[in-house]
């Protein structure tokens, strides 16, 4: 299961868990309410996968590949570890499968404050078009994930502030609309 929890305000090494004191966890449903969408897959068997070809289907995630974020296999390792911190938004979901290794989106909730979710071999999870979020590696320097697009994939980040996007109107609507 997902495990996701409020940050801490520690600039310390992004790769640690910064968990907040006293920890505060978040649940699915709270994830749901941002929007954040989650499945746990068998990653040994994605090449296979009915249950995974079903929600490729069922979401129209038409194009996919695999990248691999460690020192030796990512061109440009440091400076792409430092723009994926960033935090940013999307005009289209941003969708991810953990093939191998762990890491950590961090989300926006309702009032501004970071949420920090563990990614881990067999979590998927779709960030909608419009969130304010970042990844990074945790302490292990390595994953292995499945990108998934509707369409043609589009690279495009858009460092914060970026609300003057319809992308991100649309996702302000959809939070008012669920609170």
């Amino acid at each position: 299961m997902v495990q996701a929890w409020y940050m801490d305000k520690s600039a310390d090494d992004p790769r640690r868990p910064h968990r907040g004191e006293p920890a505060r966890p978040v649940d699915l449903e709270q994830l749901r309410g941002l929007g954040v969408l989650y499945w746990k897959l068998d990653a040994d068997k994605y090449e296979n996968d009915p249950e995974l070809e079903k929600i490729r289907k069922e979401r129209n995630y038409s194009w996919m590949d695999i990248i691999t974020i460690c020192k030796d296999k990512l061109p440009n390792y440091e400076e792409k570890i430092k723009t994926f911190y960033e935090e940013h938004l999307h005009l289209d979901d941003e969708i991810r499968y953990i093939l191998d290794g762990s890491g950590y989106f961090d989300v926006r909730d309702k009032e501004d404050r970071w949420i920090r979710i563990f990614m881990e071999k067999g979590d998927m999870i779709t960030l909608p078009a419009g969130i304010y979020h970042r990844f990074t590696l945790d302490e292990k320097n390595y994953v292995k994930a499945m990108r998934l697009f509707v369409g043609d994939p589009v690279w495009t980040a858009y460092n914060r502030p970026a609300d003057h996007f319809e992308a991100r109107g649309q996702y302000l609507e959809f939070l008012a609309q669920t609170a």
